[in-house]
């Protein structure tokens, strides 16, 4: 007799996602692609995310994101916690995160997974879509402050969209982290040449084609002369350069203008002290991927790409990975219960009166 009351859902670690495949930017790319047009067609249910800052100086946090995909009938939610002293005070990563999806026909999970895979994904898969349109197609070098995940990840998003790439550029605080970050990314890219620039911005960042910055600093480490004619930057952090770098830009786009003005963004900053303005934002990234908007126009343009996130992406490529592993048969089923409460015969015994 079957169970009508049971409610089972599949776990999926970071390693199941792994090994079915999903580090796979244009899946990521594709699903992030299809949720922007989804939203502006009103097809997405996008509530206020809930943060809670425990030290205002430091911006550690935990912040609660959900999102309803309605095409796909299915709602997410992103548990994210961001320490950035984390690396420096006890040499762990900055950011971890698990995902929850639930089908909404009968409203149970399905799945409960690591979500950290999925949110550096998202970070690089919207920094790639900005690149496959803006970054210049012959570009061969590509520039980092920064060598965390984040910073990775992007290298793989703006290699799957710039496949002409052949140099890596990288800065971070100290040399060893340079050297990891060209240990790991020259075992997935063998034949691109990488260059540690001892921890000078300036060496990573003069005269690359694609600039990218991926911080956890408040302080405007990017300068404008660093920024050649032509070049295409992807701003991940907070506050990562100076003024002069996005007013010397042609073009500005934001994953959604509207959400970056109102965070501690560069653009933010700019936009509260009255150096930027709406009109000086070029487009969101939805108008391009529409069509709405162009993107590069001209060799010589120099662009900014700012993305702050939104939490009904990661939802999606969450979906996407998902079903890819449930292709791939990873993942452990969790019952959550056997019965309901009261149905269960011995709970005369469990229960404390």
């Amino acid at each position: 007799m079957s169970n009508n009351n049971q409610i089972e859902c599949l776990y999926f670690s970071q390693e199941d996602l792994l090994e079915a495949g999903c580090l796979d930017m244009q899946m990521a790319m594709n699903a992030a692609e299809t949720a922007l047009m989804d939203f502006q067609n009103g097809k997405i249910l996008f509530p206020e995310k809930i943060v809670q800052i425990f030290d205002e100086n430091t911006q550690e946090r935990i912040n609660c994101l959900p999102a309803t995909i309605l095409p796909e009938k299915i709602c997410g939610m992103k548990w994210v916690s961001v320490f950035p002293g984390n690396p420096v005070n006890f040499g762990m990563q900055n950011l971890s995160a698990v995902v929850v999806l639930s089908e909404i026909e009968k409203g149970f999970p399905i799945a409960f997974m690591d979500g950290t895979l999925c949110s550096n994904i998202r970070v690089g898969a919207m920094g790639g879509i900005a690149a496959k349109h803006f970054a210049r197609q012959d570009a061969k070098s590509i520039g980092f402050i920064g060598s965390g995940e984040q910073a990775k990840m992007h290298l793989i998003a703006m290699k799957s969209a710039v496949p002409t790439l052949e140099e890596c550029r990288v800065c971070s605080k100290t040399d060893e982290e340079e050297a990891q970050f060209i240990t790991e990314m020259s075992r997935l890219y063998p034949s691109m040449t990488f260059v540690a620039a001892g921890t000078s911005g300036e060496k990573a960042m003069t005269g690359a084609d694609v600039l990218v910055t991926a911080t956890s600093a408040q302080a405007p480490l990017l300068k404008a002369d660093w920024m050649k004619s032509g070049a295409f930057y992807s701003h991940i952090g907070g506050w990562e350069d100076e003024y002069a770098v996005a007013k010397q830009c042609e073009k500005i786009i934001c994953d959604d203008w509207e959400t970056v003005k109102h965070r501690t963004q560069t653009l933010s900053r700019m936009y509260k002290d009255g150096e930027l303005t709406d009109d000086d934002v070029y487009a969101n990234l939805v108008d391009v991927v529409t069509g709405e908007k162009v993107g590069r126009e001209a060799a010589e343009e120099r662009v900014y790409f700012n993305a702050v996130g939104l939490a009904y992406v990661d939802v999606a490529i969450a979906h996407a990975m998902y079903k890819r592993a449930l292709e791939a048969g990873k993942g452990q089923k969790l019952t959550l219960q056997e019965t309901m409460i009261f149905q269960h015969e011995k709970l005369a015994d469990w229960v404390h009166v």
